[in-house]
């Protein structure tokens, strides 16, 4: 099948000729961002300078603006795909296909004049994310060892529901993670009809309302900087405070804390001391997710991504004992 896909020393995600995703390559044209977390978008400036396109979706591009600045993308020729949409260039053709991962999140295919399917999944949760066909697979890694496989899944939401509920009756319940999983829990605490309100610092506000712009419902949100918000959190009033995973040594020390990862493997919820709880909450396939999005999609050879934090050397040796699929991990 010859080069098809590769990733280089500065994590640019590589697939047929003209591809780079999530870091940026010099003889590569096309750039693509496929979700809008730090750790994608990797030479970002340098793409957005020298590419000829940087492709990403609609939803990506508005995270990145309240993540960045709206004048960050302006640098460059950005052009947004939806899933589904085909992009032509040259003899080989560009896709987007959704995943579940935070809200904008995309894989991409790449189809050459062979008619080989190269793929990137980008990071996926297997649960809703439908699996692509393709001849070369380049995977996410990111849980990729035996021991990270979680039994548990289908519990995490009414543990934190329950959690947060506990939590509220002693007034002011903090909760802690990164963007794009703080909405994740807003929107599942509203399903759950909490009705509190939520009172966030502005970035997590701003992304909030992309979220709310691609229909999440997260109901009522107040700045913090805001009197209303100053006197809710002062006064230990019923609320939920949401911040970035950044600020959870620096505020709400004496409250009820709630940190969501995916690091968790053993248990829904973890008790860290008195008022502050972990609970597994993922937007990453677990081990056993991997696996099996690799034996559904059945590529003939898979990459699996040795740049971003993970076990891709594991997972690369595991698809070849369990499914006899030439696996390695790049770079």
């Amino acid at each position: 099948m010859g080069f098809k896909a590769s990733i280089t020393r500065k994590g640019a995600v590589l697939l047929g000729k003209y591809v780079a995703c999530d870091g940026f390559e010099e003889a590569y044209p096309l750039r693509v961002v496929t979700h809008a977390h730090a750790d994608h978008l990797i030479g970002l400036q340098q793409s957005l300078r020298k590419c000829k396109k940087v492709l990403m979706t609609s939803a990506t591009k508005d995270l990145i603006d309240v993540m960045k600045n709206p004048l960050f993308l302006m640098m460059g020729k950005v052009k947004t795909l939806e899933y589904g949409e085909t992009l032509i260039y040259r003899e080989e053709k560009l896709s987007f296909h959704f995943c579940d991962h935070i809200l904008g999140a995309a894989q991409v295919l790449v189809e050459d004049t062979e008619g080989t399917r190269i793929l990137y999944t980008g990071d996926f949760k297997l649960q809703k994310t439908p699996v692509v066909e393709a001849d070369v697979l380049v995977i996410e890694a990111t849980y990729g060892c035996p021991s990270r496989s979680r039994p548990f899944d289908v519990e995490v939401e009414d543990v934190l529901v329950s959690l947060v509920e506990e939590g509220l009756r002693q007034g002011v319940v903090y909760v802690f993670g990164y963007h794009g999983k703080i909405q994740e829990v807003m929107q599942i605490l509203r399903k759950a009809r909490i009705r509190v309100p939520f009172v966030v610092p502005e970035k997590v506000f701003h992304v909030s309302k992309v979220c709310e712009k691609y229909g999440m419902h997260l109901g009522r949100i107040i700045l913090s900087k805001e009197d209303e918000g100053k006197k809710l959190l002062s006064s230990n009033s019923p609320c939920v405070a949401f911040y970035h995973m950044g600020s959870r040594n620096k505020k709400g020390k004496d409250a009820f804390r709630i940190c969501v990862s995916g690091w968790e493997f053993q248990d829904v919820c973890r008790r860290t001391n008195e008022r502050e709880y972990v609970v597994a909450l993922s937007d990453h396939s677990d081990f056993e997710g991997l696996l099996e999005y690799v034996r559904l999609c059945q590529p003939k050879e898979v990459i699996t991504d040795n740049y971003r934090m993970g076990d891709a050397r594991t997972l690369a040796r595991e698809i070849w004992r369990r499914l006899k699929i030439p696996a390695k991990p790049f770079p």
